[in-house]
């Protein structure tokens, strides 16, 4: 089993310092984001800091709150409801703070964990690449050279790569050999620029790391080397299931916010609530919200006891994914002319959840990996077969 989280009376206190800190500190926040492109850290920042934002996921024996991953859910939802780019910000953090508390070493949790649990440092993954795959064909090396390893190749879309103090690096390490380092960002020979603003998530950074002979000693490798494949498959899977569970926030926030003007928007002297079509939209993404919602808690109480949920991650991420498309479509039909308006939480949701389309792997690479776990046999049809 994984840890099992906060008793219910702790997490109750935290759960409820978090949304009080959500809605009424960083929502108002959320017009400035649009508008200026950036997220005002000095405001945000401290904010996260004291509500405990940062050490979610980190074990308490690190100094972070220990919550199972069942008890994270609803509140990384939470965060998707009101701004896109805290919700990067949140996400990247924990999910690879979490997945360094699994693969590094003990001097490397000392060393990270307690700082990330306060948000003095941040873990954020340096996968994707401009000139390769993110597989066999990986282009970013690190040559042993004496007492240290020597890489060269270029890292983009890094989120968080803004104010991360280290990244987890997927590198070639032999022919065939994939490995994950654990690299300052201050190193000498490694530069970050930032990348064009993204169509939503406003104000997260998502940049480009580019290394040459960057040197870091042989003990920044995470883990065995040539076991990167599995570290990335390990860290992929479980923040693929936090990305479905920001499809549900957005999902819930975008019917939330449909039933309020279809019961207070009047038309021909009535509210267009009471219009069959207007229902039809209504039911249908009621559907969508409670199928994710309950594919997600059946897929965390598995994580928490576990159990691999390769699969069951796969598939929360490519049905959340489609299942936001339709919500934001539908609450498009419900609000008309005035959601389409900039400002609006509808136009926002709606250019927010597009990115779940392609964070932690685009839907082709969710068809694969469902396939391939029932194809060899790794994961069962149906409950009791």
């Amino acid at each position: 089993m994984n840890e099992p989280g906060l008793d219910e009376p702790a997490y109750g206190r935290l759960r409820d310092g978090l949304l009080r800190a959500i809605w009424s500190e960083l929502d108002p926040l959320a017009a400035e984001i649009e508008d200026s492109e950036r997220i005002p850290y000095e405001k945000v920042m401290p904010v996260l800091r004291a509500a405990g934002a940062f050490g979610l996921l980190i074990p308490r024996r690190y100094g972070g709150s220990g919550l199972s991953i069942r008890q994270y859910l609803p509140i990384i939802a939470e965060f998707a409801k009101i701004s896109g780019g805290i919700r990067v910000i949140v996400h990247v953090h924990n999910s690879f703070a979490h997945a360094l508390s699994g693969i590094g070493d003990p001097e490397q949790r000392a060393g990270i964990l307690p700082a990330a649990a306060t948000g003095d440092k941040s873990v954020a993954f340096a996968l994707t690449e401009p000139d390769h795959g993110t597989g066999a064909d990986l282009g970013t090396r690190a040559e042993p050279d004496g007492d240290d390893y020597r890489i060269n190749g270029r890292k983009w879309l890094i989120t968080n790569s803004d104010f991360a103090s280290h990244f987890m690096v997927l590198v070639r390490t032999g022919e065939r050999e994939l490995s994950t380092l654990l690299v300052p960002r201050d190193i000498d020979g490694l530069t970050i620029e930032a990348l064009p603003e993204t169509m939503g998530c406003k104000g997260g950074q998502h940049g480009l790391l580019t290394f040459r002979d960057a040197r870091v000693p042989r003990s920044a490798m995470l883990g065995e080397p040539g076991r990167g494949q599995e570290h990335l498959e390990g860290a992929l899977e479980i923040s693929r299931l936090l990305v479905a569970a920001s499809s549900w926030g957005a999902s819930e926030r975008a019917l939330e916010l449909s039933l309020q003007h279809a019961r207070e928007r009047v038309t021909f002297g009535k509210p267009i609530g009471d219009r069959q079509a207007v229902q039809r939209y209504l039911a249908e993404m009621a559907i969508d919200v409670y199928a994710l919602r309950t594919m997600l808690f059946d897929a965390a109480d598995k994580y928490d006891r576990g159990d691999p949920i390769a699969a069951e991650t796969s598939m929360c991420k490519q049905f959340g994914l489609e299942a936001v498309g339709r919500v934001t479509d539908r609450a498009l039909l419900v609000f008309g002319g005035i959601g389409y308006t900039r400002r609006h939480p509808i136009e926002r949701l709606y250019r927010d959840a597009r990115l779940n389309w392609l964070e932690e792997g685009t839907p082709t690479i969710q068809y694969m990996v469902i396939a391939r776990e029932f194809l060899v046999g790794a994961h069962r049809a149906a409950p009791d077969a």
